[in-house]
């Protein structure tokens, strides 16, 4: 069986992950859950990572770097690796990206996504931990934008993981490590670069924080992900990334900019079958942006429970909806929720329940 055969088993089964491991068995996530998949020796699975490498990646690594990368299959499927050792040991991480872009209506996301891509200026976080499908929704908005809007978009990835077809926009894809060396300094090149659109594949530290926010408030529409679970959570993690002395300015910057925050998080069915996006969904409205600017960030989440009819939404809202449609059981939303005692109070006042 060759690697790509391999692969191609994993996508059949629905797998996002597969994690090969040399004196350890090869695992897939599927649906959220690590399952035994294929029975590999570890000579297959030392070779199977090797072979995935150059030759200056296989030096980085044995120089001690991790190395992250991707490689496309031969019907255009891409996959993001990262190569690693442990305990004197080869092992990969495959996360199995989709084989196309879906739009948003595909990924079923609410209206409110849509009308924030259609923005022109400002800044839009898509949040969550890893394996939330944060690419997914980015890829989905800027591809939204792409088949609307004569504009230039730059992408800033580490690494790219989806490869657009330009439609009535011109794109550029820019890799760390490859085009440049760092998401600073690819910001700010960008903003040499003429751009309309700019997207941040993650905003790790104050200085790529700082060109971001300058970005957006230059003209840009920035879009940039973070590892937060909700919209305040953003706020503060953004505010606190920041020296004490700028982190009032930051807040000022924040309150001018912002349109939207979207922190997501994949939800297992009840059928098991499957798992679906629940999400929380803040928007830079007047209300939003006082409370950024005064520094009650604590105040966010009672103003976006009273914000339901401009399109926000808290995750209690959206795991409730979820589950009133019989998309997830009662355990589960239970066990994603954030405020546990909330939402067993909002599904036993709901009709029928």
């Amino acid at each position: 069986m060759t690697f790509e055969e391999f692969i191609m088993q994993a996508r059949a089964i629905n797998a996002s992950d597969i994690h090969l491991t040399v004196g350890a068995p090869t695992v897939a996530r599927v649906n959220g859950e690590l399952v035994k998949f294929g029975d590999l020796t570890d000579v297959i699975v030392n070779r199977t990572i090797r072979s995935t490498l150059s030759a200056e990646q296989e030096k980085l690594l044995t120089e001690g770097h991790d190395i992250d990368f991707c490689f496309e299959l031969g019907n255009g499927a891409r996959q993001r690796v990262n190569v690693f050792r442990q305990g004197g040991r080869l092992a990969a991480c495959i996360r199995l990206l989709n084989d196309k872009i879906p739009t948003l209506e595909e990924l079923k996301m609410p209206p409110a996504l849509a009308e924030l891509a259609q923005k022109r200026r400002g800044l839009i976080l898509v949040t969550g931990p890893t394996g939330s499908g944060k690419s997914t929704t980015l890829a989905a908005i800027i591809d939204n934008i792409n088949k609307r809007r004569a504009c230039h978009i730059i992408t800033i990835e580490d690494p790219v993981e989806y490869r657009y077809t330009q439609d009535k926009a011109t794109i550029h894809q820019r890799e760390i490590g490859r085009d440049v060396p760092s998401f600073s300094y690819a910001l700010r090149s960008a903003l040499r670069e003429d751009p309309d659109v700019i997207l941040v594949g993650e905003m790790r530290d104050f200085e790529t924080i700082s060109l971001a926010m300058t970005a957006a408030e230059t003209g840009h529409l920035v879009l940039a992900t973070l590892h937060t679970s909700s919209a305040a959570q953003t706020i503060d993690r953004i505010i606190d990334a920041c020296p004490v002395d700028a982190q009032e300015q930051v807040r000022a910057q924040l309150a001018n900019m912002i349109q939207g925050v979207i922190a997501q998080n994949l939800i297992p069915t009840a059928d098991g079958k499957d798992r679906v996006a629940a999400l929380e969904i803040m928007l830079g409205t007047d209300a939003i942006k006082n409370l950024i600017r005064v520094n009650k960030i604590p105040q966010i989440t009672s103003t976006m429970q009273s914000s339901t009819r401009q399109g926000m939404c808290t995750l209690n809202d959206s795991l409730a909806k979820l589950y009133k449609k019989e998309v997830i059981s009662y355990e589960t939303a239970l066990e994603y929720s954030s405020d546990r005692a909330e939402l067993e109070k909002t599904l036993s006042s709901m009709a029928g329940f």
